[in-house]
């Protein structure tokens, strides 16, 4: 089996993950709009901290800055875990039902497991190495905390070679595959016809 096959297969379902992003950023930004040009709601809620501040104007404020903050910040971590659902129902969805995804349809490709546990656990992988690891890099820089982010991000990087380079071995079997059990072949309609000897003629 070409590991060509393979490689475009995985850009092909990392682009729909990537389109999935992209909405739930929109989603995100739209909310987070919503938030902020809710003034009415806000300035009542500080017009209170305001009159119970006993003349601390500047804490007051601070804190309605900080709940926006907050709430912003709750909004992008909801993004990100909502991302790593969508990947992970996409890959187990496409694998129960189908035995493949859209990529690996498109390229020939077929993922065979004895058991749909295998295919769960494969989905389960796939999802931490391409989405989960890099999406709480990101939740923790937002937070604010910068060296254990880019910690996460270096051990992210890690894990995504660990799952992909296995591929080019003689096996072609990724990181997900030898944990999961399971095995990527060519899909019927997509093999090389095997050639028939010739007919003898008497």
């Amino acid at each position: 089996m070409p590991k060509s096959r393979r490689a475009i297969a995985w850009f092909i379902d990392f682009a729909l993950v990537v389109t999935a992003a992209v909405l739930l950023a929109m989603l995100t930004f739209n909310r987070v709009s919503t938030l902020v040009a809710d003034v009415p709601e806000l300035a009542t809620s500080s017009g209170w901290e305001l009159v119970t501040s006993r003349g601390d104007v500047i804490d007051a404020s601070q804190g309605l800055g900080l709940s926006l903050w907050n709430k912003t910040v709750l909004y992008v971590e909801q993004a990100f875990g909502a991302l790593a659902v969508v990947t992970f129902l996409y890959q187990w969805a496409c694998l129960a039902l189908l035995g493949r995804t859209l990529g690996k349809a498109l390229t020939g490709l077929k993922v065979e497991a004895a058991e749909k546990r295998q295919v769960a656990v494969r989905a389960a992988v796939t999802t931490t190495a391409d989405v989960v690891v890099y999406a709480l890099a990101c939740v923790l820089l937002v937070e604010g905390q910068f060296l254990l982010s880019v910690v996460v991000w270096a051990a992210a990087v890690a894990l995504f070679f660990l799952n992909a380079l296995p591929v080019l071995s003689p096996t072609g079997r990724s990181l997900a595959d030898r944990v999961a059990g399971t095995t990527v072949t060519t899909a019927l309609g997509f093999s090389r016809p095997v050639a028939m000897p010739p007919a003898r003629t008497s």
